[in-house]
């Protein structure tokens, strides 16, 4: 969490006000058997805290607090603001948020208050000051964990505060009226607006999902800028007792996520650590690669420290069709996949499965079944191997040579109103070309759009489906092929502009001179239609009429509307700069294979040679450096790297890593350079 770390967290929830004293008591004992080194505490506990109005009942925390001190567990004290008490939306029932059709949701889940209601933001800086005064400077609170998944039961809010919150928040967007009639083409259906207090949130109407795309845009922006006002209200109020660092657990996935966290994890002094919750999906078949893709992304937000995992399945989760638990050994290899792309701790939802209420079904780190369950062993052997493995913790992740770009932005805007193709997961394609290159073992760095200037650090950068763009993005993305690396860019990048109004001109908007194409025309497939591109390539959902003004034509369509025009080209860019036009959507061995082509002499790889399948990672420090080696497959491999492994402490030229296993290994001195492991 810290570059002095001294160890590698480990716990999860904890939630003893679910269970009797004598739970309690084995809890202690168990959480020692495992190795448990912090806990979250108090993320729903506001009805238990003040189960009526003023009347608090603390005297259980402070007793609890204070054992977890004494058997040396830490504490990430949580605001409890996720779910308002029972007794708060009798009183105030208009803090629910209304949704889109009007309709205001009734008590009974979490997340059940709007981010702009003047009451919810009183009665929340209420009980935070009252849980900071009292815990601010409490030996076993070493972070305060902020609200929980903000803006995951209440992105949206379509009530009246909530619109009177948005225009005020476009009046100081755009100045005067005329501005956003501008800027959203109100002109179009005659919307044009003369008052900002004539806007409202794009409620339902018999035009539902045609609602102006500037206007549905903004209100996502909106949405996020009113969450985040909420936390820094929380955070102020923390910071005014106490010293320690905050965190909040955002919900990195692949997209379009509920709040831009890449903006919220680059404002200044707000959260001390970051941190993400992460579950895998049962039916996700490159579920491994699916954990190294939001490490990657995790990692993205601020690359200059290690993060932390809050929240992770122990086993099944209760949310999805089919909760299967997870395999044997996925809990280890998921966890250390983690570590490996800069977590400095590993947490779990929750400590102890619960018995009763919304997910009792939910694994836990001990489950229904208790000791004698194959889920607490692993979590008993996960503990021992994250002791073993505490050199790790502050150090950094080897910056990769490849950086795939991303932008929120981009995703909501794509969202915002009817497209050529609807229902497009154009998020997913920055995943996809991730997971591309995760096959052929090549490291891979997810860079957002609040993160410009990194791009001068990579040799090779994807802009897969970055459908808004601005023009400092767009210069950006030309500066990688102008000091003479190579950029790649798929389609659907580069279209609309911050405003979501399409760049005119000819497609693809802001990037036609960089990548040397004029494109009039879009042409996407009907579902299950495929068509033939030379290479042996077959493009699937997405083609366009492409013509080369100033590129080279890498490969064409072979047949479909536009037989012999263009599919891939490359426009040469000084002496050694490329950039790289795809416009069709490939399946992953087709995007494959032009990657292949874009990075041909780059000398792309495995950090050091490992057996196909493994993937390997290397954080390091100025003391020494280390490679995390893990094996999703079912035969053994071969790291072949010399070092120590920290996890048996066999010292060896190379090492075996078995089929679903780990190894950490601790290079010989020298081998990685501080210059290596840090940005510039």
């Amino acid at each position: 969490m810290s570059q002095h770390a001294r160890h590698l967290a480990f716990g999860g929830d904890y939630n003893p006000e679910q269970w009797p004293a004598e739970v309690q008591d084995e809890d202690l004992e168990l959480m020692a058997e495992a190795g448990v080194t912090l806990v979250t505490l108090g993320v729903f506990s506001w009805g238990t805290y003040e189960p009526e109005r003023g009347r608090l009942e603390l005297d259980w925390l402070d007793a609890t607090l204070d054992r977890l001190h004494g058997a040396g567990i830490a504490v990430d004290l949580a605001t409890p603001t996720a779910a308002p008490p029972v007794w708060l939306l009798q009183e105030h029932p208009e803090i629910l948020p209304v949704s889109r059709t009007g309709q205001r949701y009734a008590q009974g889940g979490r997340l059940g208050w709007c981010a702009s209601h003047p009451v919810w933001r009183a009665e929340a800086e209420r009980i935070v000051g009252a849980l900071a005064e009292r815990y601010g400077d409490h030996p076993a609170v070493t972070m305060w964990h902020l609200g929980n998944e903000l803006g995951g039961g209440n992105r949206h809010c379509y009530c009246d505060v909530s619109a009177a919150h948005f225009q005020r928040w476009l009046a100081e967007r755009y100045g005067d009226v005329d501005a956003l009639n501008a800027a959203w083409g109100t002109a179009f259906w005659g919307h044009r607006y003369t008052r900002f207090e004539h806007v409202l949130p794009p409620r339902d109407s018999e035009t539902i999902g045609r609602g102006n795309p500037g206007l549905v845009l903004d209100f996502d922006r909106f949405s996020s800028d009113a969450l985040l006002e909420h936390l820094r209200a929380e955070a102020a109020v923390v910071r005014a007792h106490s010293d320690r660092p905050v965190t909040t657990n955002f919900m990195v996935g692949t997209g379009p996520h509920v709040v831009d966290y890449a903006r919220w994890a680059a404002e200044p002094g707000l959260l001390q650590v970051t941190s993400t919750d992460h579950y895998v999906h049962a039916t996700d078949e490159h579920r491994a690669q699916g954990v190294a893709w939001i490490s990657d992304r995790m990692r993205g937000l601020r690359p200059d420290e290690p993060w932390l995992l809050m929240e992770t399945a122990a086993g099944a989760v209760s949310w999805q069709p089919r909760n299967v638990p997870l395999t044997p050994g996925e809990l280890r290899r998921n966890a250390f996949s983690h570590v490996a792309r800069g977590a400095d701790g590993v947490l779990f939802f929750q400590w102890r499965a619960s018995a009763a209420g919304a997910e009792q079904f939910h694994s836990g780190m001990v489950p229904h079944a208790g000791r004698r369950s194959r889920t607490f062993a692993e979590v008993v052997e996960l503990g021992a191997d994250l002791r073993a493995a505490a050199p790790l913790a502050g150090t950094l992740v080897e910056r990769a040579r490849v950086a795939v770009l991303v932008d929120e932005e981009a995703g909501w805007a794509w969202e915002a109103g009817p497209k050529p193709i609807w229902g497009y997961p154009i998020t997913e394609l920055a995943r996809q070309a991730h997971r591309v290159l995760h096959a052929r073992g090549i490291r891979v760095d997810v860079v957002p759009t609040t993160r410009l200037a990194d791009l001068e650090l990579y040799d090779l950068v994807v802009v897969p489906g970055v459908f808004l763009m601005s023009t400092g993005t767009a210069s950006a993305v030309a500066a990688v092929a102008d000091r003479g690396a190579r950029v790649v860019v798929g389609h659907l990048s580069g279209l609309v502009d911050p405003t979501n109004r399409v760049v005119t001109g000819g497609y693809p908007g802001l990037l036609r001179e960089l990548l040397g194409v004029h494109v009039d025309e879009q042409h996407p497939l009907l579902d299950g239609v495929t068509v033939a591109v030379e290479g042996g390539l077959r493009a699937r959902d997405w083609t366009e009429r492409v013509e080369a003004d100033d590129a080279s034509v890498v490969a064409r369509y072979l047949e479909g509307p536009y037989a012999e025009r263009p599919a891939v080209t490359r426009r040469d860019v000084g002496a050694t700069g490329q950039a790289w036009y795809v416009s069709a959507a490939f399946d992953d061995d087709a995007l494959g294979t032009v990657l292949d082509l874009a990075a041909d002499g780059l000398g792309l790889g495995p950090v050091v040679p490992v057996s196909p399948g493994l993937d390997v990672v290397r954080r390091g420090a100025p003391q020494g450096s280390y490679l995390v080696v893990l094996n999703p497959t079912d035969r053994a491999g071969e790291v072949h790297a010399a070092g120590t492994d920290l996890l048996t402490g066999v010292t060896a030229p190379s090492h075996t890593v078995p089929a679903g296993a780990v190894v950490v290994i601790a290079e010989e001195l020298g081998r990685a350079p501080l210059a290596a492991t840090r940005r510039t």
